[in-house]
């Protein structure tokens, strides 16, 4: 039987999200309207708080804002260890620059080089797909995220197709694409890269790999999924909305305990 494509707990848990919003929409222009000249509020003297001035968030901060198994639900379960794939197929050689870099980026995950700080990192496996999700909390300079966003949406075009040789010599045919997410947060970019070809045993195989970055001030939430299985988008665009939406609050909870 095919599961649904979105575990019960987070579908739930982005329902009442979604609901939340499009109630507050609707309230607001109904007080909008109600008020009058002697009556409405005052604007406000002070401009809210920016995201600068946010403090730098704390491990213990940083690691609530994770995604954790109960919020996908059977069958995903904590993670036991790095998955196969990414030494077999995702450590490889590709035939141009950029594409190379891309391919080290999604291997390392280190996606905005040494001076970014990894507040928090969890993994979790589906084990009924043999999927892998991997979510980080970074902290680095705005700007410099940014433009490893904007390198990112670069990539469907610069390495749409591309080869690569794993260490067995084994060919891998690539594809990257853009792939949409909601909305959420200050800047974002996600990719699906698909590897296709054949493992060191010469199983032919195919590898999906989501990749989805979220900055919210001087924090980003960085996320991969991927597996030799099914690979579902709705997952990597839900937990990106959940993480998000996650982020926000505990960095809004720590400017209050400022």
């Amino acid at each position: 039987m095919r599961r649904p494509l979105l575990a019960l707990p987070l579908a739930a848990l982005l329902a009442t999200t979604s609901c939340s919003a499009i109630a507050t929409d609707k309230v607001l222009p109904a007080k909008k309207r109600s008020a009058s000249p002697t009556t409405a509020s005052p604007a406000p003297t002070t401009a809210p708080p920016s995201s600068a001035t946010v403090p730098a968030l704390t491990p213990a901060q940083a690691q609530a804002a994770l995604i954790t198994d109960t919020d996908l639900g059977e069958p995903w379960t904590m993670t036991e260890g790095a998955a196969t794939w990414r030494d077999g197929l995702l450590k490889a050689t590709a035939n141009a620059p950029d594409c190379q870099r891309l391919l080290d980026t999604l291997y390392t995950e280190e996606f905005f080089g040494a001076d970014a700080q990894v507040r928090a990192r969890t993994g979790l496996d589906d084990t009924w797909n043999d999927a892998q999700l991997h979510h980080q909390v970074v902290a680095d300079r705005p700007a410099d995220v940014d433009r490893t966003l904007a390198w990112l949406k670069t990539m469907p075009k610069k390495c749409g197709r591309f080869t690569a040789a794993t260490a067995t010599g084994a060919v891998q045919n690539a594809e990257v694409t853009e792939a949409p997410l909601p909305k959420i947060g200050d800047s974002r970019q996600s990719l699906r890269l698909t590897l296709n070809g054949k493992s060191a045993d010469g199983e032919e195989t195919t590898l999906t790999l989501d990749v989805a970055a979220v900055r919210i001030g001087d924090d980003t939430i960085v996320l991969t999924n991927g597996g030799l299985g099914d690979v579902y988008a709705e997952i990597t665009q839900g937990v990106a909305e959940l993480g998000a939406k996650r982020l926000a609050d505990v960095r809004k909870q720590a400017r209050v305990e400022v």
